[in-house]
């Protein structure tokens, strides 16, 4: 399947679904649109994932299937200054996945568009209609449920998890992906979107994922925000307590010391932030942090080097940049667990 991915201003470090879309996904992507980038390529501005042109609008993408909507705004608003892109895509026959909280086939001109060419608008966001609240029986499966969790929003949870199923398939583990994000869902084809479910069900609707998914040996479950973010924080515990986790990896960016996008609010020490979630999970089973994930992605080599051992030191376990140095000694962790 051939897909564009709609940047627009926030390509490519503010377009966190265009990223994972390149870096893992099974598609062909064929354009990046950005206004401000276009004329470069992908390759220009990261390393390691698919390259494509960088173009400013709908109309100078070649022939695809889909197009994406490859930002994740605070909020997940819709930017009208994107409208003439999606409806271009779809009056061209191409279908439209977006992780907007406001969602596009809502829009009358949006569903017209799509009624007239026959194409598909999927809101991942919108959640199923029969959740429910939790039975409280995830703790009871037979699969080995291993949840990242953050400092704060934007850490690394969501790379963290693909590379640790990646590496546990490499190993010949037998290991599923639970996908609670946007991106995650795009890139599984399936999942639920954990932030727009009701409070009362959304741990419901993580004990449904697994329970769909419990013949896998291992689990990796996608985590959302942080238990400490001002404003995410209820979505964490229910993804906490939704999965009844059996092992924790830890992620964190490298220098950050406020919550972002609410920096008048400090991050407390990641052993503070540790401690927290073995806490709360274990109110309900056992489970302790077995791994960290730190994006070093801002240092050099040798200060990476330094900030992932002072990191395992605060948090009591073996910590990699999974991106840059991989993430074979956390799976080790997490077979070896008690």
């Amino acid at each position: 399947m051939r897909l564009a991915l709609l940047a627009h201003g926030r390509f490519p470090s503010g377009a966190k679904t265009a990223q994972g879309l390149l870096r893992y996904g099974d598609h062909d992507i064929v354009a990046v649109i950005d206004r401000e980038t276009a004329g470069s390529r992908v390759s220009d501005h990261l390393t390691d994932v698919q390259d494509a042109p960088i173009v400013d609008t709908i109309e100078a993408v070649p022939e695809m299937d889909v197009l994406v909507v490859g930002i994740a705004p605070i909020g997940g608003t819709f930017d009208e200054t994107w409208r003439s892109d999606i409806a271009g895509a779809l009056a061209r026959g191409s279908d439209v996945w977006s992780g907007l909280h406001q969602y596009l086939r809502d829009d009358e001109e949006f569903a017209q568009f799509a009624a007239t060419h026959d194409c598909r608008i999927w809101d991942v966001r919108r959640p199923p209609e029969d959740l429910t609240v939790s039975d409280g029986v995830a703790r009871d499966i037979d699969a080995t449920v291993v949840l990242t969790v953050g400092t704060d929003c934007s850490v690394g949870k969501m790379t963290t998890t693909m590379e640790l199923v990646e590496a546990a398939r490499d190993r010949g583990l037998d290991a599923g992906m639970v996908p609670t994000g946007q991106t995650g869902v795009m890139l599984d084809g399936d999942g639920i979107v954990i932030d727009r479910v009701v409070s009362d069900f959304a741990a419901g609707a993580l004990e449904r994922m697994l329970l769909e998914r419990e013949h896998h040996d291992y689990l990796f479950v996608e985590g959302q925000g942080s238990i400490v973010h001002p404003a995410y924080s209820g979505v964490t515990s229910s993804i906490l307590h939704g999965t009844m986790a059996d092992a924790l990896v830890l992620c964190h960016e490298a220098g950050r010391d406020v919550v972002h996008g609410y920096e008048s609010f400090s991050l407390p020490p990641v052993s503070e932030i540790a401690d927290l979630y073995q806490s709360l999970s274990g109110a309900l089973t056992p489970c302790s942090v077995v791994g960290g994930a730190l994006n070093t992605a801002a240092l050099n080599t040798a200060d990476a080097r330094k900030a992932l051992e002072t990191y395992g030191n605060a948090i009591d376990a073996p910590a990699t940049d999974p991106i840059r140095f991989g993430i074979e000694e956390v799976v080790t962790a997490i077979e070896e667990r008690p």
